[in-house]
């Protein structure tokens, strides 16, 4: 069968695989070919990749409450801005210009979608909290 280390792992039918955990709410995707093309273009002076402006405010690595991960080409390609995913919300792509403020972008991030009302994730989450 294996190592230990295999044995140890989480069935999934005959196979075993080994869990790495995280403090991950949810995950926010950044197009790299993007931020590229912007050449920075986000922080206070302008010159900061996206991916590296949300880490710095969201945090970094699987101890971080949101995974902000870059990913190859989106194409979306919108002039002057960067393609974002965030995973609560995967049909409702976010284009968000350069220059625009980290905290803003954030705050768009933390927002509900509009017109759709709460997603269903939020009442079953609300569901399982302890009271």
């Amino acid at each position: 069968m294996g190592s230990a280390a295999h044995r140890r792992g989480a069935p999934h039918g005959d196979l075993m695989f080994k869990i790495a955990k995280s403090n991950w709410d949810r995950t926010v995707l950044v197009c790299t070919k993007c931020s590229k093309k912007v050449d920075g273009g986000f922080g206070p002076k302008g010159k900061t990749p996206l991916l590296k402006a949300l880490r710095a405010v969201l945090g970094k690595g699987r101890k971080a409450p949101v995974g902000v991960l870059p990913v190859k080409c989106l194409g979306v390609c919108p002039k002057n801005a960067v393609t974002i995913i965030d995973s609560r919300r995967p049909r409702e792509w976010m284009i968000v210009p350069s220059n625009t403020p980290v905290a803003q972008i954030v705050t768009a991030l933390d927002e509900h979608p509009v017109g759709r009302g709460t997603d269903e994730r939020d009442h079953v989450r609300d569901a399982l909290r302890p009271v």
